[in-house]
């Protein structure tokens, strides 16, 4: 008899298990209810302590934001988190009866009281939640977390992303990069105003040889005329910025203007197959100084040559789908490409691949044609290079720019196809060509449905019209550069209180960091960002932004500095802000916090999920 019931019981938990509707009811109750629970392993607290803000959180599944939900996975992946799901939190200690209980009984109609066979009845219902249900809908659900986790994280790099490849250029003027370094000494590398390289140095400024150091580049700079100079963020950093200052102390007629600029991705790029291919006989150190101050001169058109993942602008890169990830980011490179548009004289052979239409062998041919007969004087001279042919001519040729050649429409966005257009436009304007474009009084007039036709609708005319007003406009900022304050170079020289200045590297959904030349990004917590409620930190900044922010909190230990951009904000007001770069970026709730919020979730790393629902299922049996 024993043995027939219990088969019975596992018949019935299976039948039910697979009753569609029933896990309907359940998994829209879980999704709305439960809470993600998150408690340290025992034993793991000193080796996990980045996770520390993880040790012992309960959060709504509902609500969990990304970047918390990213961290708690990582934390489970790495052995020092055990997450569990809690399905029902409103209760101070575990219920003697789930309401995930309560949902199935109602769905199967039974009415359970103390008849004999009630008990029974029982036992298959709490089987069939602990045991079937629960544990395949919290797979389900953790899933369903992470996947909308990863979502979002993927989502912010590629805003990011966006942001700081439209990050303003200071322009093509001649510019010298330097790449700091101690020891190893500054690798100095001059490029002339189209990007080309024109000299190279390594110098020694901080192992005792700064006035020759200084010589040398205050000769290099008089030389090629240097109008920009560019020095890395990285180690040594405003060390090296400090000796530019003393050479343009020591040497007045250096008027060149120092900035700051980012290095990341600029030892990829070094060691990359581009870059031995553009810089055969160079030095891979010397490279990075070449990416520095060509950034700084176009950030899109040196950025293009990095791996997107390699920049370090998002939340979480490498825990979420790396095809997924590569795909959104490389479609943020050519949309931005495509916005800005392409000079087709000077860009390289990663920049022209980025442009609709245009293969990477297209993009080398266009090059190789480019070396061998010079200058493209019009946009018809591309249906002469190798390979590329009338439909490739249709795509690309409206996204590349000719400054200075046979047709002035040439260096605007306006396509081939629509320049009789244009010439209808001049004949009902009576202008020439070179009066029309730039001249906003002799356009605002013009009735843009009078040169509509079956080929050219109205928004493509007022396009057109808008493009002739203001001829191959850059959509970019203007440029702006932090100046970070001097004799406040590291960690131990932040005070809370000060108020500095900085640029913001890198935006994510809890907040914005910034650079403000410690060699360590401080962030500004979503609720310091701005006096009013702020949903989304990229409605506030972006990457790129030069912003005043005040120090609230240093933390030494674990190299993190509290920011915000509430200037009258004190310190000490919102020291739960705290926080960096990091497994664990926002203050998790603490244990009197979470106290009563459901079960504890049990420690144990030997016991499977379906051993601790058994378990549970027989005590309860028993």
């Amino acid at each position: 008899m024993r043995a027939a019931l219990d088969g019975a019981r596992y018949i019935l938990m299976e039948r039910f298990a697979e009753d569609a509707t029933l896990l309907a009811k359940v998994r829209d109750y879980l999704w709305k209810n439960a809470h993600l629970v998150s408690r340290v392993v025992e034993g793991k607290e000193e080796e996990g302590a980045k996770f520390r803000d993880y040790f012992d959180h309960h959060e709504a599944l509902s609500t969990v934001p990304s970047h918390r939900a990213l961290a708690m996975f990582r934390g489970r992946n790495e052995g020092i988190l055990q997450l569990s799901l809690n399905a029902d939190p409103q209760y101070d200690e575990a219920p003697r009866e789930s309401h995930g209980e309560t949902l199935i009984a109602d769905h199967l109609g039974l009415r359970l009281n103390n008849a004999p066979a009630d008990s029974w009845r029982k036992a298959v219902v709490s089987w069939t939640w602990r045991i079937k249900v629960l544990l395949h809908l919290e797979t389900e659900l953790m899933g369903t977390i992470r996947e909308r986790a990863e979502d979002e994280a993927i989502n912010v790099f590629a805003r990011n992303l966006h942001d700081l490849l439209m990050a303003a250029p200071a322009g093509m003027r001649a510019t010298m990069g330097l790449d700091p370094g101690l020891r190893t000494g500054v690798k100095v590398a001059v490029v002339d105003a189209t990007g080309k390289l024109v000299a190279t140095d390594t110098i020694y400024p901080h192992t005792g040889q700064a006035a020759k150091a200084a010589t040398a580049v205050a000769a290099l700079c008089t030389k090629h005329q240097v109008e920009l100079v560019a020095i890395g963020n990285g180690t040594a950093s405003r060390e090296t910025e400090r000796f530019f200052l003393d050479v343009q102390k020591q040497f007045p007629q250096i008027k060149a203007q120092k900035v700051i600029v980012s290095e990341a991705g600029a030892s990829v790029y070094s060691a990359s197959e581009l870059a031995a291919l553009e810089f055969p006989d160079l030095d891979v150190s010397l490279r990075g100084a070449v990416s520095i101050a060509r950034r700084l001169q176009d950030p899109l058109a040196e950025l293009v040559k990095i791996d997107p993942k390699s920049i370090g602008v998002g939340q979480y890169q490498h825990d979420v789908s790396q095809s997924q990830l590569a795909k959104k980011l490389d479609a943020v490179v050519e949309d931005c490409v495509n916005a800005v548009g392409v000079d087709l004289n000077t860009a390289s052979v990663a920049l022209l691949t980025r442009v609709a239409g245009l293969t990477r062998m297209m993009a080398q041919n266009i090059v190789s044609w480019r070396d061998e007969n010079g200058r493209f004087q019009n946009r018809q001279q591309l249906l002469k290079v190798s390979r590329l042919g009338p439909k490739a001519f249709e795509q690309c040729a409206g996204f590349l720019r000719i400054n200075h050649g046979d047709n002035p429409l040439d260096a605007s966005t306006v396509h081939p196809e629509a320049y009789p257009l244009v010439e209808r436009i001049l004949a009902a304007t009576e202008q020439a060509l070179n009066e029309l474009m730039g001249n906003p009084g002799g356009l605002r007039n013009l009735n843009a449905r009078d040169f509509t036709d079956e080929r050219f609708g109205l928004p493509t005319v007022t396009d057109i019209i808008k493009e002739l007003e203001k001829p191959g406009r850059d959509p970019r900022p203007e440029f702006k550069t932090a100046q970070f304050a001097e004799g406040v170079e590291t960690l131990n020289d932040l005070l809370p209180g000060m108020v500095l200045e900085g640029a913001v590297t890198n935006v994510t959904n809890f907040g914005a960091f910034v650079d403000i030349g410690v060699h360590q990004d401080g962030l500004v917590h979503i609720s310091s960002l701005s006096d009013k409620f702020v949903e989304d930190p990229h409605q506030v900044v972006k990457a790129g932004d030069i912003v005043k922010v005040k120090v609230m909190e240093v933390d030494l230990q674990r190299k993190r500095i509290a920011l915000t951009m509430r200037l009258d904000e004190q310190p000490g007001e919102s020291s739960s802000r705290a926080g960096n770069r990091g497994a664990a970026k926002e203050p998790a709730r603490s244990a009197a916090a979470n106290k009563g919020r459901g079960k504890p979730a049990s420690t144990s790393v030997g016991n499977s999920a379906m051993g601790d629902a058994l378990a549970a299922a027989f005590g309860k049996k028993h």
